[in-house]
Formats: structure tokens, sequence, C-alpha cells
């Protein structure tokens, strides 16, 4: 079977249940530090409010896209 080389930018290894799901706080905030684009923030805050809405979660969320911005603006 032929595997699709087509993207459509999100990535699929990572999305954001196995980012903000995983099983120890280490994890989860690797996977929140490995977040490479706005897109893909966006996607993880979606998400969280769709499913657990944790304070901490959403905080650390947006001192990543602060991070984020700070870098596209560089």
């Amino acid at each position: 079977m032929e595997q699709s080389t087509i993207s459509d930018g999100s990535d699929d290894e990572f999305p954001p249940e196995k980012r903000l799901e995983a099983p120890n706080h280490r994890l989860i905030k690797a996977g929140i530090a490995t977040i490479p684009d706005m897109e893909t923030l966006r996607e993880c805050v979606a998400y969280e409010n769709a499913h657990q809405n944790r304070t901490q979660m959403l905080k650390r969320l947006d001192r990543k896209a602060t991070e984020l911005q700070d870098t596209a603006e560089n």
C-alpha cells in the first residue's frame, strides 16, 4: 500500500491528545516545549478547552504562544 507524502501542515505523529494526555508531567512539559508553530498550538488549546480545560495547562500553552511570537519577531 502506498503512503501519501502530502502533508496538511499538522503534526500527525504528535496530535494534541498525545502532547497533553501523557502519563506523566514531564512528558506533558516536553510535549508543550516541542510545539513547533502557532497552528499546532491552536490545535492544542482547542483540544484542552474541549476535553480537560485545566487552568495550569492553558497557562503553559499561553506562555508557549508568547515564546513562539517572540521567536517569530526576531
